[in-house]
């Protein structure tokens, strides 16, 4: 049986060492945040763009769309069971100017906002409106990092001590 070509999308960003160069938060009028982080995928002198830009935006996809929720009336197409797919990515997927390009606005019922460029020279751009800091999370995790979150459902006082 044939892998799925989503397996083969993460595990080749998952080889490839990701750095942040820059993060800049600027306010929304939403009383939200504009994200704008500036990365490289690799070495200066590595090539792996080749190796590892699609998986850079299919993973990036992956964690936009898992963490994105309703906004306004997209709550009427919103599935909570839905998953992202190679053919989602596909579909806001373009290649311009020698770059990648991934921009994904809503996505059935998801407010995704979610723009990233992997350029030639394996820097990257990933951009996010409304989303608050979660960009900085997908990187996290792309890096290996652990990623702590509150756990939530919880009776008061049961929690750790």
């Amino acid at each position: 049986m044939t892998e799925p070509i989503e397996h083969e999308l993460i595990r080749s960003i998952a080889c490839v060492d990701i750095k942040v160069v820059k993060t800049e938060k600027q306010p929304t009028s939403a009383d939200d945040w504009h994200l704008v982080i500036e990365g490289r995928l690799g070495e200066a002198e590595d090539d792996d763009v080749e190796f590892a830009g699609m998986g850079l935006l299919y993973s990036l996809g992956l964690l936009s769309f898992a963490d994105a929720r309703p906004r306004g009336v997209s709550e009427m197409d919103f599935d909570a069971t839905d998953h992202w797919t190679s053919g989602d990515m596909l579909r806001h997927f373009r290649f311009e100017s020698g770059e990648l390009h991934f921009s994904a606005d809503y996505v059935r019922g998801r407010c995704m906002k979610t723009d990233v460029i992997v350029r030639r020279d394996g820097t990257f751009r990933l951009e996010t409106t409304h989303r608050g800091e979660a960009a900085t999370r997908w990187i996290a995790r792309l890096q290996g990092k652990k990623v702590l979150a509150p756990v939530r459902g919880l009776p008061a006082g049961t929690g750790p001590q």
